[in-house]
């Protein structure tokens, strides 16, 4: 692979993907992405194209632009479909946004009506992180429990989609994606889900790829948020010769998940990032100040609770505290017990307890995200409704949630980075 990179991102939320790979000196050429959740993809069109709407979208009027959207299957909370009349009753500029950036980011938006007659050629890397909720420990508690069932109709069971796409891009001749990497939970690999991950590789098999998975965490990155995941890199070998399928068994086969660590640590891309090099907490700037305060709960019994019972991270007199060097997962929601962390803090507001919340900033920022992408993503926050914002501090801190860390993406692409090296020689 040369300096540039040829990507497609199906369940592409806010681009951890493709940030990881720019981290790593990539030039990223987006050849298409796969995202139905409009906050995700607004987000992501912020953050890798632009905040600011291209000149001929500023001037379309809401019907020209809700008959573009009247084809694509979208959501409003990554769940489930939402109505049409919904969309319509959305803002102008809010409509504006959404369409923006499905044009910008070649979004195909529902990856279940994807076909591979529509998939580009000339893919470097295909990556699918399918979601998680049928598969995670969390998601086992709320219900979710048919994890990758094919057609079973759960979320997760949609990874079978990309098997299609993949084999409908070969049944019409198109070459295939160089590599494949899936993220996802490492509970595919528990009892309820081995047989069907074993399948999925078999699968790919099929399609001429040979696949290795790797258990990892992103507190190993040096990214300071403890987060197992399972990561599988797939490479595709039809067309290579036995000599070139040999090179790439012999870089895989003792390869193990410290190798990896060691690997991207000792490159020149890691750096160890502290919890308090995370943390937004100069309260003279205002800005921080009014994000704290948005994430200062009511001075309730339950939430007094959850600051007993979950890592104090930072403590009264704006100490970070130094028994802590990783915070807990971030999940969907901090106003929960358990959460990720909390931190003193005195709002000066009646009623408010003593502690916070992390805010959407730093819930990103822990994801391996920067300030600037974080205030890309709000600084054109339209209201979708009257007093109702399009990013309100729950949708931020959900999409936070169901990104990857970018940091642990970086370790992974490292592998085939060094991979290419060794097909090169």
């Amino acid at each position: 692979m040369n300096q540039t990179c040829n990507i497609v991102e199906l369940f592409s939320g806010i681009g951890s993907q493709a940030k990881a790979l720019k981290n790593l000196g990539y030039k990223v050429n987006t050849l298409g992405t796969c995202e139905w959740d409009l906050h995700a993809f607004i987000a992501y069109d912020a953050i890798h194209s632009s905040p600011e709407l291209p000149e001929t979208i500023a001037r379309m009027g809401k019907a020209e632009i809700l008959k573009k959207l009247e084809s694509y299957t979208l959501s409003n909370n990554g769940k489930e479909k939402m109505e049409f009349k919904t969309l319509r009753s959305y803002s102008e500029e809010s409509i504006r946004r959404i369409i923006a950036a499905i044009e910008r980011n070649k979004n195909y938006v529902d990856v279940s009506s994807l076909t591979g007659d529509q998939m580009p050629e000339g893919v470097d890397i295909l990556t699918y992180s399918f979601p998680c909720q049928d598969l995670s420990n969390v998601g086992a508690f709320h219900g979710y429990n048919k994890g990758i069932d094919k057609n079973s109709g759960s979320r997760s069971s949609l990874l079978w989609q990309v098997g299609r796409i993949l084999q409908e891009m070969r049944d019409g001749g198109k070459a295939l994606p160089r590599y494949l990497l899936m993220e996802n939970v490492p509970t595919l690999l528990a009892e309820r889900h081995k047989d069907n991950f074993k399948k999925w590789i078999e699968d790919l098999k099929g399609l001429g790829y040979i696949s290795y998975y790797f258990q990892l965490n992103a507190s190993n990155f040096g990214l300071p948020q403890n987060r197992p995941r399972l990561l599988m890199i797939s490479v595709f070998i039809k067309d290579y010769d036995e000599k070139t399928i040999e090179k790439i068994k012999s870089f895989f086969d003792k390869k193990s998940s410290k190798d990896i660590v060691d690997e991207y640590a000792s490159s020149r891309y890691y750096h160890k990032i502290d919890i308090k090099d995370l943390l937004r907490i100069d309260y003279n700037n205002a800005k921080y100040r009014e994000e704290a305060k948005e994430c200062t709960p009511n001075d309730t019994v339950s939430r007094r609770e959850i600051w007993e019972e979950n890592p104090q991270l930072v403590l009264k007199g704006n100490v970070v505290n130094p028994k802590y060097d990783v915070i807990r997962t971030i999940t969907t929601k901090q106003d929960r017990n358990p959460n990720s962390g909390n931190l003193y803090f005195d709002s000066g507001i009646n009623g408010r307890g003593k502690f916070r919340y992390l805010t959407p900033r730093e819930c990103f920022l822990f994801m391996g995200f920067t300030d600037k992408d974080f205030d890309n993503v709000i600084k054109n926050n339209p209201e979708i409704h009257k007093n109702i914002k399009l990013f309100p501090r729950d949708k931020l801190i959900r999409m936070a949630g169901n990104s990857i860390p970018v940091k642990l993406l970086e370790g992974i692409f490292y592998q085939i980075k060094l991979l290419d090296e060794v097909l090169e020689k």
